[in-house]
């Protein structure tokens, strides 16, 4: 069955190459085809494209269809060529010309729209749930090991007194920034296209801003023509915000590989967390974070690709959009096991205390001495050259002893202070609006 179908056979070629993966895929998108379906038929009954009996029946079929999806059930037949065809089969199914009537107003082109705001409405508050956890261990963690020094380091060259309760902190204050960017996503997101149609609008009476709110959406793309253009758009900037999660964790990740190996030996992880070698019995290898680090880099790359797809298209509808949901739709469960999983890793990971202890740290107190020798009266470039003086005839003897109270830094980290950017963001979310209107428009 096709939507578009006028008697004419296609070459059985061309058929397999334009569908594509769209069965495989739309599997994805159905359960939000069928609420946007719902909101559309609640919506035709209001303008008279459905009688009230209609849209009862519609509604009923509809919420079969929706438990068929959730219990797993929900399949895409191959004589169907996508999501949206197969909904309305089955409706058509079951209500006869009843079922015809749903696409009224409506076409494929903002029924895809529609259903990928939906999906990735839905995945993003999935994200942000698993990069709150994530958050709350990191600031846990910063918390429990405050009080150990480590040595920080720029150029890769042993620099300045740092502290685990930096370091995990840091990771948890870069998680804010990006939720702050993922929000904006989000917001793009919430935008209600159904009633754009093909991307020209429609010459039935067609109440949009009673779907937006059936929906849950904060607004709609007033715009049909722009409406249309936001595919690829959204998904390119929802991905960029991904590609900032990401980014942090594979910077974490390659952190603790290296802080893993036995040249610096500042953490651990349980046997059971690590794999290794067929011949070398001694190895005990971060496997899980060189690989959350690689599928993070994977991850970065994904507006790239979405950029090439669409970019140089002119306004209105190509089928290069469809190739999107190849690289898209898959993203949101490779991101959040890379979160899952990096969470389990980070609240078993094991920091070595004393480290600083070691002769080959001495060298990161010089400038604690040269500030010491500052507030005693002594002009800053005095100073650093009277230490620098002293490392370099070997007559180097640090004080460890620090001092340091200024916000954000060793003495005092700012952990609830993060913690309060943090909950700020999450309010800004508002994803029980959004929830509220589902489950109102699923009773």
């Amino acid at each position: 069955m096709k939507l578009w179908d006028k008697g004419t056979s296609v070459n059985k070629l061309i058929e397999d190459f334009t569908v594509g993966k769209d069965r495989e895929l739309d599997v994805y998108l159905a359960k939000y085809d069928v609420l946007g379906s719902m909101a559309h038929a609640i919506m035709l009954e209001s303008i008279g494209l459905l009688t009230a009996g209609e849209k009862t029946d519609l509604l009923a079929e509809l919420k079969s269809i929706y438990k068929e999806v959730e219990a797993g059930r929900f399949k895409i037949e191959d004589s169907i060529e996508d999501v949206h065809s197969q909904v309305e089969l089955m409706l058509t199914r079951k209500l006869g010309d009843v079922g015809k009537k749903i696409h009224s107003g409506r076409s494929r082109n903002d029924q895809v729209l529609l259903d990928l705001k939906l999906f990735t409405r839905s995945e993003i508050q999935k994200i942000v749930d698993s990069v709150t956890e994530l958050f709350s261990l990191l600031i846990s963690q910063a918390e429990k090991y405050k009080n150990v020094l480590m040595p920080g380091y720029t150029h890769l060259q042993v620099a300045m007194p740092s502290s685990f309760g930096l370091w995990f902190s840091a990771y948890a204050e870069s998680l804010v920034d990006d939720l702050e960017i993922l929000q904006a996503a989000y917001k793009i997101t919430n935008q209600n296209p159904l009633g754009s149609a093909a991307g020209y609008g429609s010459s039935f009476p067609l109440n949009r801003t009673m779907t937006t709110e059936l929906l849950g959406f904060n607004t709609m793309n007033y715009n049909v023509v722009y409406a249309q253009m936001g595919r690829g758009k959204m998904e390119k900037t929802v991905a960029m915000a991904l590609a900032s999660i990401a980014a942090t964790i594979s910077k974490l990740s390659f952190d603790v590989c290296l802080f893993m190996s036995q040249n610096f030996g500042f953490v651990g992880l349980p046997d059971e967390l690590t794999t290794g070698s067929s011949i070398m019995p001694h190895k005990k290898n971060p496997d899980v974070f060189e690989l959350v680090r690689s599928h993070c880099n994977k991850i970065q790359a994904v507006p790239n690709q979405i950029t090439l797809m669409v970019n140089n298209l002119p306004s209105g509808y190509f089928r290069d959009l469809q190739i999107i949901k190849e690289v898209f739709l898959p993203l949101f469960e490779e991101m959040d096991d890379c979160l899952k999983i990096t969470a389990f890793a980070v609240s078993n990971i094991k920091v070595n205390d004393g480290i600083i202890n070691d002769d080959r740290y001495k060298y990161v107190f010089s400038v604690e001495d040269v500030n010491r020798l500052v507030q005693n009266g002594v002009p800053f470039r005095d100073a650093y050259k009277q230490v620098g003086k002293q490392i370099e005839a070997g007559e180097y003897i640090p004080c460890k002893e620090l001092s340091h109270t200024h916000e954000g830094s060793l003495g005092n980290l700012c952990l609830p202070e993060i913690e309060g950017k943090m909950n700020t963001v999450l309010n800004g979310f508002q994803f029980s609006w959004v929830n509220e209107a589902i489950e109102k428009l699923l009773r």
